[in-house]
């Protein structure tokens, strides 16, 4: 009798520790979904970044008296580029890549005024090609926020929750737009 207790204790303990070990596992695997989901916004926007100084010596060839606007564009992009490095919340992220958004939004505007750049073929070519990242960028987001939505379900629901404090496994922040208009992606334009 003594020795069918132990078993069916020690049974007990070895269904608990497995129990315990697949929702740690379940953590786990969510929080490098979410990882690997961020890495993908990171390509999309170093991709953005890349395509940034282009675009802005196309329109210096044909605006170059815009030097404000062209400007603000760099130093968005420098900000943005300068956040990318890590350290940086996914906050204070979005918060540049939006800032960026607008900039971008400026520029393509300036194509508007003047016609012999809104025919530019190198233009039109870096309009498309941002316009496409800026899609890209606009899924990838849309997946990182999804796994980031599993991965919290999964930290906060009981009693996984209690395997999420134990281990400390942090909280994560969707990448939000904060503002209204720059919910918009930049108007692009091939008319």
């Amino acid at each position: 009798m003594g020795m069918i207790v132990g078993l069916a204790i020690a049974g007990a303990f070895v269904l608990l520790l497995v129990i315990v070990v697949g929702m740690y596992n379940t953590l786990v695997r969510r929080r490098i979904d979410s990882d690997n989901a961020w890495s993908q916004i990171d390509v999309q926007l170093k991709r953005r970044y890349d395509l940034i100084p282009n675009l802005v010596e196309t329109v210096k060839g044909y605006a170059g008296h815009e030097k404000g606007t062209l400007e603000a564009v760099v130093q968005a992009r420098n900000q943005a580029v300068s956040l990318s490095g890590g350290q940086a919340s996914v906050a204070q992220r979005a918060e540049a890549e939006n800032a960026l958004t607008g900039t971008l939004g400026r520029l393509f505007a300036l194509s508007e005024a003047y016609p012999t750049l809104k025919a530019n073929e190198n233009f039109g070519q870096l309009q498309e090609e941002l316009s496409s990242t800026e899609n890209r960028i606009g899924f990838a987001r849309q997946h990182y926020n999804d796994t980031v939505a599993r991965y919290e379900e999964s930290r906060l629901a009981f009693p996984t929750n209690m395997i999420a404090a134990m281990f400390n496994f942090p909280h994560k922040d969707y990448f939000t737009v904060s503002n209204a208009p720059e919910r918009e992606a930049p108007k692009v334009s091939f008319s």
